[in-house]
């Protein structure tokens, strides 16, 4: 577990926040409260609306932006409301653990619509020198999903199973990524640009009518 101290760190390294039509914590953190870190990525065509419940408090997420900001909410207390996508809807209801970084995707699901899966880590890799780089895998037709480095046989990701994620450190450098299947290149090259050294990103595999699909982004903090 990353200590406040850390956390106060990293966000600093991280940078600002990108800006979102709304972009305000869904409830809001005491200072004697220990922080937790819940974003939303939307993995559908058109708009994830998310309404939290209570506070009436909204956020929108584009399927061109995919991430939202990773927001501040208290530790171990549910946040609950709903998440709508088109004509489908599905309810909210989850609870971060102290300095844990949560997401919620929204992925398109045939029978409902709209599947939540919510995947969690607990950040313990900081390195100022390094660039922080994760895998979250949630696609299950993508059978023993890796990533290597475009052009060369180099793993960054192996073997990582649907609904679970991989965290590592790499060093800061331009970087395209290939997506693997099953041992098999699967999709265009994903051009990252420049990684900088002490800011954290992720790679996200989701289904897509295309077939597997990935996106990535920086992990930033909402101020």
């Amino acid at each position: 577990m990353m200590s406040r101290l850390a956390l106060i760190g990293a966000a600093c390294l991280w940078g600002a926040s990108s800006a979102w039509a709304a972009d305000i914590p869904l409830y809001p953190t005491g200072p004697s409260e220990d922080s937790a870190f819940l974003r939303f990525f939307n993995a559908g065509s058109g708009v994830l609306e998310l309404k939290a419940q209570g506070s009436g408090a909204s956020l929108s997420v584009s399927e061109q932006a995919r991430a939202s900001d990773f927001l501040s909410v208290p530790a171990g207390k549910p946040v609950k409301g709903s998440l709508k996508q088109g004509g489908h809807e599905q309810a909210l209801d989850v609870s971060v653990e102290p300095g844990e970084f949560a997401t919620v995707f929204g992925l398109p699901d045939a029978p409902q619509g709209l599947r939540l899966v919510t995947l969690r880590e607990q950040p313990d890799d900081f390195n100022a020198l390094k660039a922080s780089l994760a895998f979250y895998s949630l696609d299950a037709s993508c059978a023993d999903a890796g990533v290597q480095v475009a052009g060369r046989a180099v793993d960054i990701f192996k073997g990582v199973a649907d609904g679970s994620l991989q965290r590592r450190s790499i060093n800061p450098l331009k970087l395209a990524v290939q997506l693997r299947c099953a041992g098999a290149s699967v999709g265009a090259p994903l051009e990252l640009g420049e990684l900088a050294a002490g800011q954290r990103y992720s790679l996200f595999l989701v289904p897509s009518a295309q077939g597997p699909k990935l996106f990535w982004a920086q992990d930033t903090l909402s101020n």
